[in-house]
């Protein structure tokens, strides 16, 4: 007789917590899994389950410590279902659900200001109405009988081990396509189109996915998920910076020098701003509470106002002259007049 005790590595007197430990230990180091195409592990790990299958039962424990186990008794079970009912999952393949999705929407910046319903349009599998999602004529398949699965059979010195494998005919379906259907070919799912009503919430960031549970492909364990990508329109005076708006205010010289009553254009309206004498290229006036909600929250972040000096290229010989007045008046040296028109003049030549 094989010493179970010596494969689990615990003395005879271990509790069956401790049996049970060992085991645990024991199989996950040896699984097949973690050691693919290693007979050796392979062989250790079947040895491991017998023991295991032996020393966990009360009743086959005392036989083999009384040494009456000579003839195989009940069938134990597969090792993966052992294993897995000591690890606390189910061997059993569930029918795979759907795909999931991914569509794409877009919105207005104002429309996060205080969220939006919107529809989205995508297309998505559904069953075959045509042969009700069975791909055509189905037959048993006859390598495996319809189970998808074979199983092998080893009569070893306390039960028989079952091992199984998908079946390689019908790649575990249990079935196969006698007469394969002329409207999906074979694939049980056809595209259809689909429209969604989906709410975007405040201050949404772009490109964060929103999911839509149920509305991904059909497939026999149900229907996937649809998650809608946020797309945000250019907004024609506003940039986006998180939570935050920015805008750039274009200021002549007379305004910056002398000072100025503006509107900003916020995402509720027009925000007056006075904008004090001297102001610089480059300074920022904020506006709290004037940008985006925070995700979640009810307080918005802030609108910044970049001020951007607006230089003019063309001007009328009026404006020319009172520009020097003023350049002479706070002692600035600037060309001379028709400077420029005549050094154009001397490269022509």
């Amino acid at each position: 007789m094989k010493d179970y005790y010596a494969i689990l590595g615990v003395g005879r007197e271990a509790t069956q917590e401790e049996i049970k430990k060992a085991y645990r230990r024991l199989a996950l180091q040896y699984h097949p899994d973690r050691n693919p195409g290693d007979k050796e592990a392979e062989e250790r790990f079947k040895e491991i389950n017998e023991a295991y299958a032996v020393l966990s039962d009360p009743e086959k424990r005392a036989q083999y410590n009384r040494g009456l186990l000579g003839e195989p008794v009940l069938r134990t079970e597969n090792l993966f279902d052992l294993f897995a009912q000591v690890f606390g999952f189910r061997t059993g393949r569930a029918a795979p659900r759907g795909e999931d999705l991914e569509a794409q929407v877009e919105v207005d910046l104002e429309d996060l200001l205080k969220g939006k319903e919107v529809e989205v349009a995508y297309a998505r599998l559904v069953p075959c109405e045509a042969c009700h999602g069975q791909g055509g004529r189905r037959v048993v398949c006859p390598t495996c009988g319809g189970k998808g699965v074979l199983e092998s059979y080893r009569q070893g010195l306390f039960g028989a081990f079952v091992t199984r494998s998908t079946c390689p005919h019908c790649k575990g379906q249990g079935h196969l396509l006698a007469e394969t259907c002329p409207v999906c070919r074979g694939r049980g799912r056809v595209a259809r189109e689909e429209r969604a009503r989906v709410r975007i919430p405040p201050g949404m960031d772009e490109n964060h996915l929103l999911r839509v549970p149920g509305h991904g492909n059909l497939g026999p364990g149900g229907p996937g998920d649809l998650y809608v990508r946020l797309k945000i329109r250019p907004h024609p005076h506003l940039e986006r910076e998180g939570a935050d708006l920015v805008y750039r205010l274009k200021l002549g010289l007379a305004q910056a020098a002398l000072g100025a009553r503006v509107e900003i254009p916020g995402l509720s309206g027009p925000i007056p701003l006075e904008v004090p004498p001297g102001t610089g290229h480059g300074e920022v006036f904020e506006l709290p509470g004037e940008g985006l909600p925070y995700p979640g929250e009810a307080r918005r972040g802030a609108l910044r106002v970049v001020v951007e000096l607006s230089v003019p290229k063309h001007l009328s010989p009026k404006a020319k002259e009172l520009l020097r007045a003023y350049a002479k008046e706070v002692g600035e040296e600037v060309a001379p007049e028709g400077f420029f028109e005549r050094l154009r003049g001397f490269f022509r030549k």
